[in-house]
């Protein structure tokens, strides 16, 4: 169970990082507002998940 909270945060951070990555200069720069869009989706859907693990492991004990 530890590793998939692990799993959960690591995954949070990569959205953090998409969305805060500088693609300008370089060639996938057209590519930059794909990148916001995923690491915003990835904040979302994880940051959900950790709070339904957190939740759950609360009423559980």
């Amino acid at each position: 169970m530890d590793r998939m909270i692990l799993v959960f945060l690591a995954s949070l951070l990569a959205g953090f990082s998409l969305i805060k990555v500088s693609l300008a200069g370089t060639f996938l720069s057209s590519l930059e507002p794909f990148t916001t869009i995923i690491g915003v989706l990835a904040v979302i859907v994880f940051a959900l998940a950790l709070i339904y693990q957190g939740v759950k492991t609360l009423f559980n004990k």
